[in-house]
């Protein structure tokens, strides 16, 4: 079986985006599936039309030129066009059996109308991602559009594949029969982010962190993702650990009013941005520091989407605090996997740190929960067998796309 993924972007960017995808592809392979990659102009400059990164090969698509490319609308469709012609170059010489579309919907647009059946993976809706990002506002013209469009690639592909349940009911909610969606939830690679007691000391040096209780959040800077509100709480949290200090590792569009925040509360000094680092070096920061933080913001993007940053902490048998917005219940199980607060509250946020921080029996017995429960339900092995039965209905089936 040959699959060609249709991809925003991927590895060397580091985004849980190109986590999953990367985690989805080499459990594929480990299958015995043939995967081929093809990433849209938006993973940004193409360097050479084929590159290789960690084991994995991706054909790039060149940005679109001229003036209409750069209008808003035209932008989009630039983008599709350019996605188009290459899928057919990379169709016509690998011939795939079944074209596989991860979001946003840009990418199944340009999957139809190439005679293959096509699977669309919907990890966010594309109006819902424009709102969180601050690009337009819900109900706006421009949100109604991208929903319009959203809801037509779905309910086009030949099959829907959801990374949870918030997003598969609102799936169904759009007009797609249940039977046309299935469920490829976020997971984690237990052996993976294997720990290295020990490793993080180094980390620790770099950052004067020693004698201090580091919370850390480590992933992209987005404004849902609520870091500002952490930086906020952090005054709180001091009163009671003066100890205590943050620690963010990788970057985004949000870290200038991060770093203003850090300024305005007067915590520069237990603010530390520690910019991206190389993947290899992921593990070393877990090691280093005591507790994860992840404050998402309560919008429908945060309560229908599963985010990976719970299940890595897990993973790495790390205790973190996290948001009670629907993605993360979705995760964690309160006080068994991990502590659960009201979203949005600084007040709740601070003092969940610092029971956290408090109380070492907690700690203990959260980490050895989420540990076991990712190691025996969220390996992505048993998230990939999920593919097997959409692929081979496609396969059976002739068709690439409904009506």
């Amino acid at each position: 079986m040959r699959i060609l993924h249709i991809l925003d972007h991927s590895l060397p960017v580091q985004s849980g985006y190109a986590f999953r995808s990367a985690a989805i592809l080499r459990e594929q392979h480990r299958r015995g599936w043939e995967t081929i990659q093809v990433t849209s102009p938006k993973h940004g400059a193409m360097t050479a039309p084929v590159e290789d990164c960690d084991g994995l090969r991706f054909h790039r698509t060149a940005a679109p030129g001229g003036v209409m490319a750069r209008l808003p609308v035209f932008e989009q469709l630039a983008v599709v066009s350019a996605l188009r012609g290459r899928l057919a170059e990379v169709i016509r010489r690998e011939n795939p059996d079944i074209l596989h579309a991860h979001s946003p919907c840009l990418n199944a647009m340009a999957a139809f109308g190439h005679g293959k059946p096509v699977v669309y993976e919907l990890r966010s809706s594309w109006e819902d991602a424009a709102v969180s990002s601050g690009v337009t506002q819900e109900g706006s013209l421009r949100y109604r559009a991208s929903r319009w469009l959203e809801t037509r690639a779905l309910r086009k592909a030949a099959e829907v594949v959801t990374i949870c349940e918030g997003l598969r009911q609102d799936v169904i909610g759009r007009g797609v029969p249940a039977e046309r969606i299935t469920v490829v939830p976020n997971s984690v690679d237990v052996a993976g982010f294997a720990r290295h007691p020990g490793s993080g000391s180094d980390i620790r040096a770099k950052y004067g962190l020693h004698d201090r209780w580091v919370v850390a959040f480590l992933g992209s800077f987005f404004a849902w993702e609520g870091l500002v509100s952490l930086i906020e709480a952090l005054p709180l949290v001091l009163q009671q650990r003066p100890d205590a200090c943050l620690l963010f590792v990788g970057g985004g569009p949000d870290e200038g009013a991060m770093r203003a925040a850090a300024q305005r509360c007067g915590v520069t000094g237990q603010t530390i941005f520690a910019g991206q680092v190389p993947h290899r070096d992921v593990a070393s920061v877990y090691d280093a520091v005591d507790m994860l933080a992840y404050p998402r913001l309560p919008m429908r993007l945060t309560h229908m989407v599963t985010p990976l940053k719970p299940l890595e902490a897990m993973a790495m048998k790390k205790a973190f605090v996290a948001s009670d917005v629907g993605g993360h219940r979705e995760l964690v199980r309160d006080d068994v996997t991990g502590m659960l607060f009201p979203a949005g509250n600084r007040q709740a946020l601070a003092d969940a740190i610092v029971r956290m921080a408090g109380d070492p029996v907690r700690r203990e017995r959260l980490v050895s929960a989420g540990f076991a429960h990712v190691s025996e339900e969220r390996t992505w092995a048993a998230a990939v067998a999920n593919y097997a039965p959409v692929y081979e209905r496609l396969t059976r089936q002739p068709g690439g796309q409904r009506r």
